[in-house]
C-alpha cells in the first residue's frame, strides 16, 4: 500500500506538476525508508504495525516489486539517488533470490533471510503455488519503469524474458485468457478466469514491449493485447462494468465488481481500440468509464468504492482505503487515459 502511494502520488506529479501530489510522495518515501527497509537481510518487509515496527519480514516478491515502482517513479519526479539506488538493489535481490535460471519466470516468496518458505501465498484467497501470474506481472511492470530511468543490459533481458514467459507459459493460446497459478515447471494449477488481469495485462505488457524497444516483441505484445482484450469482454456486463471472476469449481461467475477491474478495463479496451481500430474497444473504455462515475466512484465522500454487487449497491464490510486498496489503479487508470487522449489529439 505504502509503495502504491508513492508510486501513484509522484506519478500524478510527474503529469501534472501539482507540488501537492510532491509532498505526499515525498512523505510515502519518509516513511518507506524508515520503517520497511530491511537493513540487515537487505529488501523490504511486507508490512509493520501502526508504530511502524515489522509485522511481517517475509520477502514477497510482488511486495519489493512495488516497492522498485514506486522507487522508480519517485526518482523520476525528483532525481534522488538514493532512490534510484534503492531501486537498483531491489531489482538485484529479486534476480538473485528468485530468478529460475533453469526455467524462467520468479518464485513468489521467501523468509525473511532469503530462505524457502512452506505457505507462499499472497493473499488467503490465492493458490500456495510457486509461480503466479500476478506476481509476474507486477514485476514486468516494476522491470520496465525502473529500465526508463536505468536502461541497463541486464534488466532490458529480463523485460524480454518475462515477455516470453507471458507469451508461451502465462497467456492461454486457445481462450487469450491469463492462466493465474503455476507450479515451478510451469504446469497450469488453476482454472479461475480473472477478467480484470486479462485487461490489465492486455495493456501492461505491450508498454513494457516498447519500453524494451525491440520489434518483433512489440509486433507479438500487440496481437495478445487484441486476443486478450477480447477475452476479458466474456466478462462484460450490459451496464459496461466487468464481472470480477469466474471460478468454474466454486459455482461460476463471482457476480461481483470490483473497482481496479472497472479502472484497467477503461485503459485495456482503449489500448486495444489503439491497436486494432476497432471502434468496439473504444466504446467499451467509454463504458467503463460510465459505469465508474455512476457506480463505484464516491461523489460525496471521494475515492472509489471497493466494488459493488450485482445490485449496484456498494460491498459491505470493504475497505475505501487499507492493506488493499489505495490510489493505484484508479489513479494510473486516470493518468494513462489522459497521457493517451493527449496522444490523439
Amino acid at each position: 500500500m505504502n509503495s502504491r502511494i508513492l508510486w501513484a502520488f509522484s506519478a500524478a506529479y510527474n503529469r501534472i506538476g501539482d507540488e501537492q501530489y510532491l509532498h505526499m510522495a515525498q512523505r510515502a518515501y519518509g516513511y518507506i525508508l524508515s520503517h520497511f527497509m530491511d537493513e540487515e537481510c537487505g529488501g523490504v518487509y511486507w508490512s509493520v504495525d501502526y508504530t511502524g515496527t515489522m509485522l511481517n519480514g517475509r520477502k514477497q516478491i510482488y511486495g519489493l516489486a512495488f516497492c522498485m515502482y514506486g522507487l522508480s517513479e519517485f526518482y523520476r519526479a525528483t532525481r534522488d539517488r538514493q532512490a534510484l539506488d534503492h531501486a537498483i538493489a531491489l531489482f538485484h535481490l529479486i534476480e538473485r533470490h528468485s530468478y529460475d535460471l533453469a526455467r524462467k519466470g520468479y518464485y513468489e516468496a521467501f523468509s525473511r533471510d532469503w530462505k524457502p518458505l512452506t505457505d507462499l501465498r499472497l493473499s488467503e484467497k490465492d493458490a500456495n503455488e510457486k509461480k503466479t501470474m500476478n506476481t509476474h506481472l507486477h514485476v514486468i511492470e516494476a522491470y520496465a519503469n525502473l529500465y526508463l530511468v536505468w536502461p541497463d543490459p541486464l534488466l532490458k533481458q529480463q523485460i524480454d524474458n518475462l515477455l516470453e514467459v507471458f507469451e508461451k507459459q502465462i497467456v492461454d493460446g486457445r481462450s487469450g485468457h491469463l492462466i493465474l497459478f503455476f507450479d515451478e515447471d510451469w504446469t497450469p494449477r488453476s482454472e479461475i478466469i480473472s477478467y480484470g488481469h486479462d485487461i490489465e495485462a492486455a495493456w501492461l505488457l505491450l508498454e513494457a514491449a516498447c519500453i524494451g524497444g525491440d520489434e518483433k516483441r512489440i509486433r507479438e505484445m500487440q496481437r495478445i493485447a487484441v486476443k486478450t482484450a477480447l477475452a476479458a469482454t466474456e466478462g462484460l456486463d450490459s451496464d459496461g462494468g466487468l464481472w470480477y471472476e469466474y471460478d468454474s469449481q466454486a459455482g461460476g461467475l463471482v457476480a461481483e465488481k470490483h473497482s481496479w477491474p472497472q479502472a484497467e478495463a477503461m485503459v485495456g479496451f482503449l489500448n486495444a481500440y489503439q491497436v486494432s481500430d476497432n471502434k468496439r474497444f473504444l466504446e467499451q473504455s467509454f463504458a467503463s468509464w460510465r459505469f465508474i462515475r455512476q457506480y463505484i466512484r464516491d461523489p460525496e465522500h471521494g475515492e472509489w468504492f471497493w466494488g459493488v454487487r450485482k445490485d449496484h449497491s456498494p460491498m459491505p464490510g470493504q475497505d475505501k482505503a487499507g492493506f488493499w486498496k489505495c490510489p493505484y489503479h484508479n489513479s494510473r487508470a486516470c493518468l494513462e487515459v489522459m497521457a493517451r487522449i493527449d496522444s490523439l489529439l
